[in-house]
């Protein structure tokens, strides 16, 4: 069944240019292209997707260079991007994808889409850059299922004391303008927990996994989950 945003009357409003960032934008899909190879990306989106079966959402697909990487398990791919130039890109993407891809705009703090209507949702190299990270945990609890997977692969803080006061600084400072709204001293791993999803198996990476430390270089890959709904207690019931 093809996707179908939430009209301005639903719950949701589509915002269609909410984030405005052309000039990164541009800068962005260069550089995330050269990655690919130069830095093992794609080595990267195979690891973070592989496994994923049914309906998944992507948040900040950016220019779409996950779609080539989704297994033939999925069965459809919603692709949720603020940003116009990167949006556009996506969808060129996407009908190169070999599994069903839809494109659409919407922030991560208000995705466009209904209640449990995903079976995995994935964030990759996003909630580093939304305005409101527990909103947009939040609504992913919203969108999954009971027990959906999510695939994370970010970067934040690490590399000691000199390292984080040094993330923190540019947090502060001209890092987030420079880089559409990036910041580099969030804890995604701890957010994901605070939120309320149950943490799976994740990995600490580099990148790039040779050279300098660089204060965007402490990344981690992992899963994490929805809980389960649990059947409430009936009148009388002893445990």
């Amino acid at each position: 069944m093809p996707f179908t945003p939430l009209s301005p009357a639903g719950s949701r409003k589509v915002a269609r240019d909410a984030v405005h960032h052309p000039l990164f934008a541009r800068y962005y899909a260069r550089i995330s292209v050269a990655a690919e190879t130069r830095m093992g990306m794609g080595g990267i989106r195979d690891r973070l997707l592989a496994g994923l079966s049914g309906r998944v959402i992507e948040i900040g697909a950016g220019n779409g260079l996950n779609f080539a990487h989704y297994p033939h398990t999925v069965s459809e791919v919603v692709a949720i991007e603020p940003e116009r130039l990167l949006r556009q890109l996506a969808v060129e993407a996407a009908l190169r994808s070999e599994v069903p891809v839809d494109v659409a705009p919407g922030t991560a703090e208000a995705l466009p889409v209904k209640s449990e209507a995903f079976d995995a949702a994935v964030v990759s190299l996003v909630l580093c850059s939304v305005r409101d990270v527990r909103r947009a945990l939040a609504e992913l609890q919203r969108v999954l299922r009971p027990g959906g997977t999510l695939r994370f692969f970010e970067h934040g803080r690490g590399g000691g004391s000199a390292m984080t006061f040094t993330q923190r600084g540019l947090d502060r400072t001209v890092w987030p303008r420079l880089t559409g709204g990036c910041h580099l001293a969030r804890d995604p791993v701890a957010a994901l927990r605070d939120a309320g999803f149950e943490l799976g198996p994740y990995r600490r990476l580099m990148m790039p996994e040779k050279g300098p430390r660089l204060p965007t270089s402490y990344c981690v890959l992992g899963t994490a989950w929805r809980p389960r709904l649990t059947e409430p207690e009936k009148p009388g019931q002893t445990v």
